[in-house]
């Protein structure tokens, strides 16, 4: 936390950064800013709500510093920039950028929130770096709608692929440098996004439609058509990466396009040997590279997967409750909930006392009835069981001992948390 302590101008904000963090890694059922602030010891999630809306702080300096952080303790030379989306569905209308749109979430289309992350994965691991909150057309065409949800009124649309391009671009102006960048097919076919990054002579293995038509050396024919033209001997099996249940093991082939620009292109193809599915990869390297490279370039697009996966487990990645625009780096970007204008913050009621339970040691002097609370007592009591004489006592051959005289002596006996009584005890 020193490495931020100097974003927060105030002692207040940069103390609760402390408590939202730990909060947000605390084993809570939920995490937003009700809970964290019980965990934390505060009556009321009202400094939490005012610490991620309202409070001062650079929230773009933070992110930045994150990224630092990231490459620091996860740097290595061969490391991949992954972009991907993930939404949350929602129920409302009034959260910021929601709207039916289809979400890998559900996997269909739903009132959802969607996001595209760069996550950052490399030998030693991967995380998140950034992120962005698509905002579609249905909100920038609205002013006064954007306006009340703490947006800017001018607020310009962008499509995801140009919100990768921003996160991409803000990264490698940094300082920072990556050698490779991998997508789904939303970022593959943007050729926007490929220009950008071949400009800055940075490799790609993005995914692509089985329609995307590419250009060989015999003409631009669309990727399907082109695969089924392959030989058997065009085909290899290698591993795309170590998985939950080891290698993945596909058939890989690739084909090199023609282009006037500097620089190597390919159509990467990869087969699944047990369907017999297809996925196609645009690929782009300065220079030469050999196949495994690119597979293995390819199959890093699935840590961000388990990026997302191990946010939403560990860290409540989705869980928020999001109305205003307040989208900070820690976490995830959306757990405030800020009160509406002119209403008073919600206090929840105090819960009622609890009975008092009786002492054990009166339930022992005094025990209560079998019978539950409330139920009527039996009116007609059960008849004591009969007496059952005892047979005469037989003959001892061993004469009878008199007893010593008994003094008799008070003593005292004290029971802690039940009473204090005087006994007179017989002592031998």
């Amino acid at each position: 936390m020193d490495r931020i302590a100097g974003r927060f101008a105030r002692v207040e904000p940069r103390r609760r950064i402390r408590h939202l963090v730990l909060g947000l890694l605390a084993d809570l059922p939920r995490k937003n800013c009700w809970t964290i602030a019980e965990w934390a010891g505060e009556a009321t999630p009202d400094a939490m709500q005012h610490l991620l809306s309202r409070a001062k702080w650079d929230a773009d300096a933070v992110r930045n510093d994150l990224c630092d952080y990231v490459v620091e303790h996860l740097h290595d030379a061969q490391a991949v920039l992954v972009v991907d989306e993930t939404g949350d569905v929602k129920k409302g209308s009034h959260t910021v950028g929601v709207q039916r749109q289809y979400t890998g979430t559900a996997g269909r289309i739903e009132n959802a929130q969607v996001a595209v992350y760069l996550a950052y994965a490399g030998r030693r691991g991967h995380a998140a770096l950034d992120r962005e909150l698509y905002i579609p057309r249905s909100w920038t065409d609205q002013p006064d709608r954007c306006r009340a949800a703490g947006l800017a009124p001018d607020t310009a649309f962008a499509t995801k692929p140009e919100l990768a391009t921003r996160m991409i671009t803000r990264f490698l102006d940094s300082g920072h440098q990556t050698p490779w960048v991998a997508g789904d097919e939303v970022y593959g076919g943007n050729p926007t996004l490929r220009a950008a990054l071949e400009d800055r002579a940075t490799g790609y293995v993005l995914a692509v439609a089985r329609t995307h038509e590419v250009t060989t050396g015999a003409g631009k024919f669309r990727a399907d058509l082109l695969a089924k033209k392959l030989p058997k001997r065009a085909w290899q099996k290698l591993s795309a990466g170590a998985g939950a249940k080891g290698h993945r093991i596909y058939d890989w082939a690739h084909i090199d396009l023609s282009s006037t620009e500097p620089g190597h292109r390919h159509l990467l193809i990869r087969r699944n040997h047990t369907a017999s599915e297809l996925a196609y990869y645009r690929c782009y390297s300065p220079e030469s590279v050999p196949l495994t490279v690119l597979v293995r370039v390819a199959g890093s697009r699935w840590r961000v997967e388990e990026t997302f996966q191990s946010g939403k487990g560990l860290a409540g990645l989705d869980e928020h409750q999001l109305r205003r625009y307040t989208l900070a780096p820690l976490g995830h970007p959306r757990h405030a909930r800020p009160r509406l204008p002119g209403r008073r913050p919600r206090r929840r009621a105090p819960s009622p006392p609890r009975p008092r339970r009786p002492d054990p040691v009166d339930l022992q002097r005094n025990p209560a009835t079998l019978h539950r609370p409330g139920w009527p007592a039996c009116s007609r009591a059960r008849p004591l069981a009969p007496l059952v004489p005892l047979a005469t006592a037989p003959s001892s051959p061993f004469p009878g001992q008199p007893l010593h005289p008994s003094s008799s002596e008070q003593s005292m006996i004290v029971i802690y948390s039940w009473s204090t009584r005087t006994f007179h005890v017989e002592v031998v």
